[in-house]
């Protein structure tokens, strides 16, 4: 028997052109403050309401959703089981993965990413939940990110590669307007500085699987994640890399050929004295709403490697990594990044990309050949 409370329906035309949300959550209380949140904004809608998957997965095939905001831990059909099955009945539906911070939730959610999950945002506790500010803020700022990709133009890609820099193309999106491109640094690369947000766990493993194990500039990741994800996500990094993978510590040096990985709640930086390049961890404002932030990597970098930086933007929603990546290209290094068409959201890498400061632009299969192609200059 399905309780009253455990589904609810809400007439399609309610929704007008906005973003249509399904919300898949067992707490009633929960699904209330959810709904009350998103429904505050204009431009979204809560057209679905239920308590598990399997009547989220029939809610679908009634009436269309844009973006499912679904739980982990549900009876009858949890979150994982149900992912499948909901972008089977709804394959143009985003989902949005609401889960706890516990080191099983942030296992789950990865999974659910590598599955087809577009993102996720960690969820208070039902007794904190009324008033957890930024939650809802970010709750908000993902959705209307992931909505907006309904409907979009993508425009023609600069196909540039290691050489003179092509001639600006158009990119139609959100970032409108001729792309110009520059010139890749001469220098060989020393170090290889990655910034990502929604979307880059999938795309970080899909890139860091095909670099080649030759590769010996290490490589440094800023991915937008809270403590025990980012612990998580530099586990499945590691499974995935032909190299050492771990969160950076600080004071650690900076060696050749392994992976560090930015700890949730703390900027990562290098720090360079007496020779040595070392790994710095700090607690300092969020830049962009993020601590860890990209730009605050990409600053560093520039500043200890100068002209032998390369960085890459990869999908992301907001603008980290513009600025910062403006100070890698002041400093003589290189910047590439992620295309709309394979970004879950183009607002990082398309904010690099509108500032004129990149390379090339490029779908992510091309990324990790690119890479290959510049890091080999500097290979002993």
């Amino acid at each position: 028997m399905v309780l009253p409370s455990a589904t609810s329906d809400r007439p399609n035309a309610e929704a007008g052109d906005r973003i249509r949300v399904m919300v898949v959550d067992d707490s009633a209380v929960i699904r209330g403050v959810l709904s009350r949140t998103l429904e505050s904004d204009p431009e979204i809608a809560v057209v679905h309401s239920v308590g598990n998957g399997q009547l989220a997965v029939a809610a679908v095939q009634r009436m269309p959703v844009d973006i499912i905001v679904l739980d982990i831990e549900m009876p009858v059909m949890d979150g994982l089981t149900a992912l499948p099955k909901l972008l089977a009945a709804a394959p143009h539906a985003r989902v949005l993965i609401a889960s706890t911070l516990t080191q099983k939730n942030a296992e789950v959610s990865l999974k659910a990413m590598q599955a087809g999950a577009a993102d996720y945002v960690p969820k208070p506790s039902s007794t904190q939940i009324t008033g957890a500010s930024e939650f809802k803020r970010e709750l908000l700022a993902k959705v209307k990110a992931l909505g907006r990709r309904r409907g979009r133009i993508v425009g023609a890609r600069p196909a540039a590669q290691p050489g003179p820099a092509a001639a600006p193309r158009p990119l139609a999106g959100l970032h409108s307007g001729p792309i110009a491109l520059r010139q890749p640094s001469t220098t060989p690369p020393q170090v290889i500085a990655i910034g990502s947000s929604t979307g880059g766990p999938q795309a970080l493993f899909k890139m860091v699987a095909e670099l080649p194990a030759s590769l010996r500039q290490p490589i440094l990741i800023t991915q937008h994640m809270p403590p025990t994800f980012t612990t998580i996500l530099a586990e499945h990094i590691g499974k995935l890399a032909k190299r050492q993978v771990a969160e950076g510590k600080d004071g650690e040096p900076v060696q050749p050929g392994r992976i560090y990985v930015a700890p949730g709640d703390y900027h990562m930086v290098v720090d360079a004295s007496g020779g040595q390049k070392t790994i710095r961890l700090n607690k300092e404002p969020p830049e962009n709403f993020c601590r860890p932030a990209v730009d605050p990597m990409f600053r560093s970098v520039a500043r200890v490697y100068g002209s032998a930086v390369l960085s890459i933007v990869l999908t992301g929603m907001g603008t980290d990594g513009a600025k910062g990546g403006q100070a890698v290209v002041a400093a003589g290094g290189t910047v590439l990044a992620q295309d709309e068409a394979t970004s879950v959201v183009w607002g990082m890498p398309g904010a690099a990309a509108a500032a004129g400061i990149c390379s090339a632009v490029l779908p992510l299969p091309e990324i990790a050949p690119y890479v290959a192609r510049l890091a080999a200059r500097g290979s002993p």
